[in-house]
C-alpha cells in the first residue's frame, strides 16, 4: 500500500510541474511517429502495386526462363524493402514499450483514478502502437505474398525446363523439301541484313569501327603480353625440354588454355562494348554478333584445351599418353563437335530473331545432334594407345562405354523426335566437358604446386630462388598460398560457367551470391561467408602491416638511434603482440561477430585456466614481466641452474638460451622468474676472470708473483683499471698455489684471455726453470703367471726390459725425495 501511495504522489508531482514539458514532448514524438507511419505506409502501398504488376506478368504464357528469373529478382528486392519498412519501427516500438513500463499498469477497479495527462498519454501510446502494428502486419503480409510468388516462379521454371527437354517433335516436316526452301530463304534474309548493315557501317561508321577494334585489341594485348611476362615458360611448351615434369605439363596445359581464351574473351567483350558506345550496332546485328563471338570463343577454347592436353606436335608434353596419330584425330573430332554445336547455336539465334518456321528449327537441331552422336561413337571406337608389340589398344572400358552410350543416346533421342533432349545432352558433353576438364587440370596443377618442393620446380619458383633470399621452406609456404589462390580462382571462374551451362540464369547466380554475402541462416545462427572472408582479409592485412611496422621501427628508427639490442628486441616483440591482438579484434569485428558474445567463451577459458592452464598463464605473465622488467636481454650471458649460455630469444611462453656447445635450451619463463638467475652482462660486459696456477715447493715465490703480474699486465685485453692482481692463494699438498685475477671489457672474451695467459705462463716458467708440479699417481701392477719359457731370446729381452723400468722408477723416487728435503723452510707466519 505504501508503494502505491508513493507512486501516486510522484505522478501528481509530474502532472503539476511537468505537464507543459510532457505535452510538448508527446506532441513532438507523436508528430515524428505520424510522419514515419505515413512514409512507410506509402512505401508498402507502392511495393504492393509493383507486386501486382509482376504477378500479372507471371500469367503471360510466352514468358521465358530469363524473364521469370528477372521477375524473381524484382520480387526479392520487394521482400527486402518490405522487411526494411517493418524494421524502421523497431526503435519507436522500443521507446513506446519503455514509456508504458514507466507509466505502469492502469489502476485497478476501486482504486483512485490516475491523472488525466497520464491516461491521455497511455491512450496515445496504445493508439500509436496499434497503428505501427498495422503497418508492420501489412509488411509481413506482403513479404508472405512475395515468398509465395517466388515459390510459384520456381515451379514454373522447373515445368518449363521439363517441357523443353521432354517435348516431342514430328520429323516429317523437318525433313521435307519445304524445310530446305525455308533454309534458303533464311540465309538470304540473313545475308541481306548483314550486307546492308556493313555497307552503312563502312560508309558512315568506319572510323568508329576502327577505333573500337583498336581499343579492344589493345586491351587483349595487355592481358596476353602481361600473362606471358608473368607466367613465362609455363605459358607455352618448350620443345627443347626432353623430359618435362608432370607439374610443368599441367601448368602449360592449364595456362595455355586459360590465358588466350581470356584474352580473346576480353577482345570480344570490349569490341562489343565500344561498338555499342559508338552506336555502330543496330538491334538485330548486335544479337547476331554476340552469338557469333560466343561461338568463336567456345570453339577456340575447346581447340586450345585439346591441343594443350594432347600436344600432337610435342609428344613429350602430352598429358594423356596417346600416340601422335590418334592425338590429331581426337583434336580434329573434338573441334568438329564444338563447331557443329556452335553453328547450331548461332542458327538458333538467327531463327529466333528472324521468326523462322518451327520445321527449320527442328531440322537444324536434328542434323546437329546426329553429327555429334556419330563423333562421340567414333571417339569411343578410336584406338589411341600403342602397345609394346606394336598393336593398338582401345580406351579403358568405362570411358569407351560412356562415349558410345552417349553417342547412341543422342542419335536415338533425335530419331525419336526428342530434339530438345538430344541438343541438351550434346551441348553438355562439349561445353560442360570442356569446362570440367580445364578446371580439373587446374586443380591438379594447384595440388602439384602445393606439394613439398613443387613450387620451387616451377619457373616462377626458380626465378624467386635465384633473385631473392627465399629459402626452400619459404618457397614451400608461398607455393601453398599460390595453390590455395589457384583453387579459389578456379571455383570463382568455373562454377558460374557450369551453372550457366546447365540452364541457370545470371540472376540465379546473383541471388545465390547475395545470400552468401548477406548470410545463410541455420536455426538461430546466421553465417555470412563474405563477412568471414572480410574478417580474414582484415586480419591478414593487419598482420602484415604489424610485421612491416616492426621491421621499420627496428631497422630505421631504433637502429639509427643506437638503441641497445635487448631494448630493441623487447620493443619489437611488444609491438608485434599488440599489433596481432589489435588485428585479431578488428578482424573478428569485421567478420560480424559481436565481441560481447564471447563472454561465455571467456568464462570457460577462465575455468580452464583454473584447472589445466595454470602453467601456461604463469609462463605468459612471466614472459610479459621479463619483457617489461628486462633482468636480462637478448645477447646476455646468463646462468640459470645447470644451464649457462647466451640468450637468443625471449617470447611470452619461454626463453631460448644457446649454450657454448651450440645447444638450444628452451626454459619456461616461470623458471626464470621464480629461481635465481646469474647474468654476466646485466649492466655491462665488464667482468673478472681468475686463472689458477701452482709452482713446486722451493720456487722463488716473489719471482713467481712478479712474473705472473707482468704476464697479466702485458695482455692487450686486460684492463689497466681495475689493475690486474696476483694472489698467493694457498700452500697446497703438492704445490704453492697462485691465482691471477684480471678484468676484461667484454666477459665474452674471457676464454681467449685465459688461454693466452696460460700459454704465456707455460713459456716463461720453462725459460725461468720454474716447475709446475703434478700429483704422482700410484701404479698398480697385477701379477701374472709366467708362461713356460719356450724361447730363450724372448726371455732375455723381457728380463732386460724389467731391469730398465725398475732403474727408472728408483731414479724418480730419489729425485722426489731430494725435492721434499730442499723445500722445507721456516714458516714465515
Amino acid at each position: 500500500m505504501f508503494f502505491r501511495l508513493l507512486r501516486l504522489l510522484l505522478v501528481v508531482i509530474v502532472a503539476v510541474f511537468g505537464q507543459p514539458a510532457l505535452e510538448a514532448s508527446a506532441q513532438a514524438i507523436g508528430h515524428g511517429s505520424s510522419q514515419l507511419i505515413a512514409d512507410q505506409t506509402k512505401a508498402i502501398q507502392d511495393l504492393t502495386t509493383k507486386t501486382d504488376g509482376l504477378e500479372k506478368k507471371l500469367s503471360d504464357p510466352d514468358q521465358d526462363d530469363a524473364g521469370l528469373v528477372d521477375i524473381r529478382l524484382q520480387l526479392e528486392d520487394i521482400s527486402r524493402a518490405a522487411l526494411n519498412s517493418a524494421l524502421a519501427f523497431r526503435q519507436r516500438l522500443t521507446d513506446i514499450n519503455n514509456r508504458v513500463e514507466v507509466l505502469g499498469p492502469p489502476p485497478a477497479q476501486g482504486q483512485p483514478a490516475e491523472p488525466v495527462i497520464v491516461s491521455n498519454e497511455r491512450s496515445a501510446l496504445a493508439s500509436e502502437k496499434a497503428q505501427i502494428n498495422a503497418v508492420v502486419a501489412s509488411a509481413q503480409n506482403l513479404s508472405i505474398r512475395v515468398n509465395g510468388l517466388v515459390d510459384k516462379i520456381a515451379a514454373m521454371r522447373s515445368e518449363l525446363f521439363r517441357s523443353v527437354i521432354t517435348k516431342h517433335y514430328d520429323l516429317t516436316d523437318a525433313l521435307s523439301p519445304q524445310a530446305f526452301s525455308d533454309a534458303h530463304d533464311q540465309f538470304t534474309g540473313l545475308y541481306n541484313a548483314v550486307s546492308s548493315w556493313l555497307s552503312f557501317a563502312v560508309r558512315f561508321k568506319f572510323q568508329a569501327i576502327l577505333a573500337a577494334t583498336l581499343m579492344a585489341l589493345a586491351l587483349a594485348a595487355v592481358l596476353l603480353i602481361g600473362g606471358r611476362r608473368l607466367f613465362g615458360r609455363i605459358f607455352e611448351a618448350d620443345p627443347t625440354v626432353e623430359d618435362p615434369s608432370y607439374l610443368s605439363r599441367l601448368s602449360v596445359a592449364f595456362w595455355s588454355t586459360l590465358l588466350p581464351t581470356l584474352a580473346l574473351g576480353v577482345f570480344f567483350a570490349s569490341a562489343v562494348f565500344f561498338f555499342n558506345y559508338y552506336n555502330v550496332l543496330r538491334g538485330d546485328i548486335g544479337t547476331f554478333l554476340n552469338a557469333l563471338l560466343t561461338v568463336i570463343g567456345m570453339v577456340f577454347c575447346v581447340n586450345r584445351l585439346t591441343n594443350a592436353a594432347l600436344e600432337p606436335r610435342l609428344p613429350n608434353w602430352r598429358l594423356i599418353p596417346v600416340a601422335t596419330g590418334p592425338a590429331r584425330w581426337l583434336v580434329g573430332l573434338t573441334t568438329a563437335m564444338a563447331l557443329v554445336l556452335g553453328f547450331n547455336y548461332f542458327l538458333s539465334v538467327v531463327n529466333e530473331k528472324m521468326g523462322s518456321p518451327l520445321s527449320l528449327t527442328i531440322g537444324r537441331g536434328f542434323v546437329a545432334t546426329i553429327i555429334v552422336g556419330v563423333i562421340l561413337i567414333l571417339m569411343g571406337l578410336l584406338r589411341p594407345f600403342r602397345a609394346a608389340d606394336g598393336s593398338w589398344r582401345p580406351w579403358p572400358a568405362w570411358l569407351r562405354f560412356v562415349a558410345i552410350v552417349l553417342g547412341l543416346f543422342t542419335i536415338a533421342a533425335a530419331l525419336l523426335g526428342y530434339i530438345g533432349l538430344a541438343l541438351f545432352v550434346s551441348f553438355q558433353v562439349v561445353v560442360t566437358g570442356t569446362v570440367l576438364v580445364t578446371a580439373y587440370i587446374g586443380f591438379l596443377s594447384a595440388r602439384a604446386i602445393g606439394e613439398e618442393g613443387g613450387f620451387a620446380d616451377t619457373s616462377v619458383g626458380r626465378w624467386l630462388s635465384e633473385n631473392s633470399s627465399y629459402e626452400d621452406t619459404a618457397l614451400d609456404q608461398l607455393g601453398l598460398v599460390v595453390s590455395i589462390a589457384i583453387n579459389l580462382m578456379i571455383v570463382v571462374v568455373f562454377l558460374p560457367l557450369i551453372l550457366l551451362m546447365w540452364g541457370f540464369q545470371p540472376g540465379d547466380i546473383e541471388a545465390w551470391a547475395y545470400k552468401l554475402a548477406t548470410g545463410v541462416t541455420i536455426g538461430s545462427v546466421t553465417i555470412s561467408f563474405l563477412g568471414i572472408l572480410s574478417g580474414i582479409v582484415v586480419f591478414v592485412i593487419g598482420y602484415f602491416l604489424t610485421r612491416w611496422f616492426q621491421g621499420w621501427l627496428d631497422g630505421s628508427v631504433m637502429a639509427r638511434g643506437k638503441v641497445d639490442a635487448g631494448v630493441r628486441n623487447s620493443i619489437r616483440l611488444g609491438v608485434g603482440y599488440a599489433g596481432v591482438a589489435v588485428a585479431g579484434l578488428v578482424g573478428i569485428s569485421a567478420a560480424g561477430i559481436d565481441l560481447s558474445n564471447l563472454a561465455l567463451v571467456a568464462g570457460a577459458l577462465s575455468l580452464g585456466i583454473g584447472f589445466g592452464l595454470q602453467n601456461v598463464v604463469s609462463n605468459f605473465v612471466s614472459g610479459l614481466i621479463l619483457l617489461a622488467e628486462r633482468p636480462f636481454k637478448v645477447g646476455d650471458w646468463i646462468v640459470a641452474g645447470d644451464v649457462s649460455g647466451t640468450v637468443r630469444k625471449i617470447s611470452v611462453r619461454a626463453t631460448e638460451i644457446e649454450t657454448f656447445q651450440r645447444q638450444a635450451v628452451i626454459l619456461p619463463n616461470s623458471n626464470l622468474i621464480n629461481n635465481a638467475v646469474g647474468n654476466w652482462t646485466h649492466r655491462n660486459k665488464l667482468g673478472r676472470i681468475d686463472i689458477k696456477v701452482g709452482v713446486a715447493y722451493g720456487s722463488d715465490v716473489k719471482r713467481v708473483h712478479a712474473i705472473l703480474a707482468d704476464i697479466a699486465r702485458a695482455h692487450p685485453m686486460v684492463l689497466k683499471n681495475p689493475e690486474p692482481f696476483v694472489l698467493f692463494a694457498n700452500f697446497g699438498p703438492a704445490a704453492l698455489e697462485f691465482e691471477i685475477r684480471v678484468f676484461v671489457a667484454d666477459i665474452m672474451n674471457g676464454s681467449v684471455v685465459q688461454n693466452d695467459i696460460r700459454f704465456a705462463i707455460f713459456d716463461i716458467f720453462e725459460e725461468e726453470q720454474i716447475e709446475i708440479p703434478s700429483t704422482p699417481r700410484a701404479v698398480v701392477e697385477s701379477k701374472k703367471h709366467e708362461a713356460w719359457p719356450i724361447d730363450d731370446d724372448k726371455i732375455e729381452a723381457e728380463f732386460a726390459e724389467r731391469e730398465r723400468l725398475e732403474a727408472e722408477a728408483a731414479a724418480e723416487r730419489e729425485r722426489l725425495a731430494k725435492t721434499k728435503r730442499r723445500g722445507r723452510k721456516p714458516d714465515p707466519g
